[in-house]
């Protein structure tokens, strides 16, 4: 029997980061939670760093997961706008390795091309896959869903993953 690895999928934002855990054992996949944490717009930057890190441990703490996704951020026209996703990003990033987990990254047409079968999908598909593959999912927005995708797509992906991690780690 194949036990159950716990996976939390994080995707990134300053505003809304959504987290989605699902439990995978062999091919199977099973929905555990899915939530949003969100940050006071109206707030520092500092402050609402501070907001993404206190949710995500929370979640940490509530869900045990055993490893986490992030999703690779995409560099768009406003350099402000996508240093401070990055800053949110590395939040994301910090909170899973700071308990100890791997943190595996997939950029967005992975996580498309895991969840829908193509690099090139729009939200709406995603969001619909993601009910297929989950279909006891129960999310609070459009991050959370997309969480779940990177979720799905490390689950998909993990044996790759863990062996570039062990393999990183003995190099």
């Amino acid at each position: 029997m194949t036990q159950a690895i716990r996976i939390l999928g994080i995707d990134p934002g300053l505003r809304r980061t959504g987290w989605g855990v699902v439990e995978t054992a062999g091919s199977s996949l099973r929905f555990v939670g899915a939530g949003t944490v969100r940050s006071d717009d109206k707030g520092e930057l500092a402050a609402r760093l501070c907001q993404i890190h206190d949710g995500l441990a929370s979640v940490l703490a509530e869900w045990a997961p055993n490893e986490a996704a992030v999703e690779q951020t995409f560099v768009n026209k406003d350099a402000a706008a996508t240093l401070k996703l990055g800053q949110a990003r590395g939040i994301c990033m910090l909170v899973p390795a700071r308990a100890g987990l791997a943190v595996a990254e997939y950029a967005p047409n992975a996580v498309k091309k895991a969840v829908i079968g193509v690099g090139h999908g729009d939200k709406k598909q995603i969001h619909m896959m993601v009910r297929v593959l989950l279909p006891k999912a129960v999310t609070d927005s459009e991050h959370a869903a997309d969480a779940l995708a990177i979720a799905i797509c490390h689950a998909h992906h993990r044996q790759s993953a863990v062996g570039r991690l062990a393999m990183a780690a003995v190099g």
